[in-house]
């Protein structure tokens, strides 16, 4: 598909959706909520992204974000295991993407595409419709409906896993999961066009730019960010500022204090001193480049200059007036952060962005407590992938039997099985299972203990 006939495309399927989401609730303490999706959601960032920023800007109100996501699947696939993979994790909010394998693959290829995507779309329309009457059945359950991350026909980095047509399905896909959330009272967020929207605007730069990756599939952890940064903004919750202070150096005394306390303002030889204790932590950004999934090597901080996270979402702001020198620098807790101006100071600070900062340094230490827990989260999701995309056909569901081993050493040239045999081999006892699950709580017991945000000492000081 050309470039403009695409853009076309995407600006008429603008005028089929509504303008954000549509009724994306705010999470509250105690809620359990199930990600349900394809690989992008079994590998995926995105969902841990979000229940981070949860972790770090509401500490007093614990949340558990469940991945129940399985590579490869389509709508179908998904709806079979609604009763004993997503329901049984007891959820109080059920979040649920699919659409990137339900339009195929290399039927875009063939004389008779046009029938077979038809054909794709009509089966997985069906399989949202069986489980809309199964949500139906739990109304206490929040739905959200995601029009997923796009597939990437534009990029022009090379002809590799090129497949004219399948972008224009995905929108279709999009447009009947709007239709049904609307008409089922359920959240919906589009993804779909957020994000190819960025790819197309980046690509008017560079034409080989994609957010999602070599594969034109998988988004990196920039593109998961993108996703996660979304879904919050739908939420409502940009604007909502880590913390938000303004003190007058001249008088010493506290002019402005969002979401903070600051107390024991006191003038020194050169500067002054206060205390400082936010009632939230910055949301970390890692700098690190990692890649997952097909997707390339890519940083979270990369997203940044694509959507204004931290605008919007990461504010932590420092504002001094009253100052007569030129130069200051900023120590917490006599660690020197940074240099700035009286008028930078005075313009405000966010200090989120500062990396130097032990709110920051705290924040980062829940970030990897959370890595941990979704690393190990990660086996249990390969675990099900063996389950039911493979064995649940074969009527060996949950057996781990030395039957079902016996069919899985059959069949091990077939597919995803023989990558995820190591992984089976522990996961088909329940007790390893049942001891990553409790590796995993006491990680979210610890990230509830320390996220906690704590008293710093601030001290500003002329040069």
């Amino acid at each position: 598909m050309k470039f403009l006939n695409y853009l076309w495309l995407l600006l008429f399927a603008a005028s089929c959706f509504s303008a954000g989401a549509q009724g994306i609730p705010v999470f509250k303490k105690g809620d359990r909520v199930v990600f349900v999706g394809n690989s992008i959601t079994h590998g995926g960032r995105y969902h841990q992204y979000i229940w981070l920023y949860y972790m770090t800007r509401f500490p007093g109100m614990p949340i558990t974000i469940l991945n129940a996501g399985i590579g490869g699947e389509i709508a179908g696939q998904m709806n079979k295991r609604l009763e004993t993979d997503v329901y049984a994790k007891k959820p109080s909010v059920i979040a649920l993407t699919f659409g990137m394998n339900d339009t195929g693959y290399f039927e875009f290829l063939q004389s008779d595409s046009a029938t077979k995507s038809k054909e794709k779309l009509e089966r997985s329309y069906q399989a949202l419709l069986q489980m809309d009457a199964s949500f139906r059945k739990h109304p206490d359950i929040k739905k959200i409906l995601i029009a997923g991350s796009p597939y990437d026909e534009t990029s022009k980095f090379g002809k590799n896993n090129l497949f004219p047509g399948k972008s224009n399905a995905m929108l279709r896909i999009a447009g009947f999961q709007e239709s049904v959330a609307k008409k089922s009272g359920w959240g919906f967020l589009d993804l779909t066009r957020p994000m190819t929207a960025i790819n197309l605007r980046e690509q008017e730069k560079d034409s080989t730019y994609t957010l999602i990756g070599n594969d034109r599939i998988h988004p990196g952890v920039d593109g998961h960010l993108v996703m996660a940064y979304l879904f919050l903004k739908a939420q409502g919750l940009a604007g909502k500022e880590v913390a938000d202070f303004t003190i007058n150096a001249a008088a010493s005394k506290v002019e402005n204090g969002v979401n903070c306390q600051i107390t024991n303002i006191q003038s020194k030889p050169g500067g002054f001193t206060f205390d400082y204790l936010a009632r939230a932590l910055p949301y970390p950004v890692d700098t690190v480049a990692t890649g997952e999934w097909g997707a390339m090597q890519r940083r979270e901080s990369d997203a940044l200059k694509l959507v204004p996270f931290m605008k919007e979402l990461n504010q932590e702001m420092l504002h001094i007036t009253g100052l007569t020198g030129n130069r200051y620098a900023v120590e917490i807790d006599g660690r020197k952060i940074g240099e700035w101006s009286g008028a930078e100071l005075k313009a405000g600070i966010n200090l989120a962005a500062q990396r130097r900062t032990p709110q920051y340094e705290q924040a980062m230490a829940v970030k990897k407590l959370n890595e941990e827990r979704w690393q190990i989260e990660r086996r249990l999701r390969d675990y099900a992938w063996m389950e039911y995309d493979f064995l649940m056909d074969r009527g060996l569901l949950m057996k781990d039997d030395l039957a079902t081993l016996d069919t899985i050493y059959a069949h091990l040239n077939e597919g995803f099985v023989r990558g995820n045999l190591d992984n089976y081999l522990k996961a088909r006892y329940p007790e390893v299972r049942q001891g990553w699950q409790k590796q995993m709580d006491v990680l979210v017991d610890e990230i509830y203990h320390i996220n906690q945000p704590q008293k710093h000492s601030f001290f500003i000081r002329e040069l």
